[in-house]
């Protein structure tokens, strides 16, 4: 029996639903509401975490082949994960004058190759090359809002990096440590919820968090990347 077409229209719908996020996220950063942008970024970095296990759940490439979930879902990371952060980082003056317009534009256009990569998944769940997460850095550039130096070499490693085939590796599927890293993710969604509500820059404890989070993201992924093997282990 084909499974009914509501439940899988919907999904699509929750999906879509991001985008409104992303709209929700830019007219709060043109107001120079940034806080509030980063937690439509948040709302939408939840939906894409959800929407792939409703796909599964109700078979929607079964039941709607004709629109691709995964390409809907790609279009709509492009505005969340880069346009909109790198849009931040302009308006906040985190990035500014020339080199800061040629830094978002470095930011966008790299990421267009990366979203267009047949071969940004490895078999073993992990991103190959720097996987575009702008939100996530954007983010970080507002918690600490280091020297300008600092940020600007931030952005041209992570654009460098995006050519680099490296594994990266994803939090929510990764499968040796996934209990620690599982537990890091956690804590970091709740240091990044107490920066939000409290204000950015954050805390001098909130920022703890967020670096000792970062360093162990950072080794996980170097470790994986010396032996692709481990992640199945």
């Amino acid at each position: 029996m084909k499974p009914p077409v509501l439940p899988a229209a919907l999904v699509h719908c929750f999906t879509a639903s991001g985008i409104v996020c992303a709209l929700f996220a830019t007219q709060a950063t043109i107001a120079g509401k940034f806080e509030q942008a980063f937690f439509w970024l948040g709302v939408a970095f939840v939906i894409d975490g959800l929407d792939g296990w409703f796909a599964r759940r109700y078979q929607v490439w079964d039941v709607l082949p004709r629109v691709s979930g995964e390409t809907l879902d790609l279009c709509i990371d492009y505005v969340t994960y880069v346009f909109v952060p790198a849009l931040m980082l302009l308006q906040a003056g985190l990035i500014s004058g020339a080199i800061g317009t040629l830094l978002a534009a470095l930011i966008c256009m790299s990421s267009l190759y990366h979203f267009s990569d047949e071969g940004s998944k490895a078999k073993d769940n992990c991103f190959v090359g720097f996987p575009a997460i702008w939100n996530i850095v954007a983010f970080y550039l507002f918690a600490f809002q280091p020297h300008a130096a600092v940020t600007t070499t931030l952005i041209l490693a992570c654009v460098a990096l995006t050519f680099v085939p490296m594994k990266w590796v994803h939090p929510m599927r990764v499968e040796a440590l996934f209990v620690p890293t599982i537990a890091a993710t956690i804590v970091w969604c709740i240091a990044a919820a107490a920066a939000i509500a409290q204000g950015l820059p954050a805390s001098g404890l909130v920022k703890a968090v967020l670096l000792a989070v970062a360093v162990y993201g950072l080794a996980l992924t170097w470790w994986f990347g010396r032996d692709p093997d481990r992640n199945s282990a």
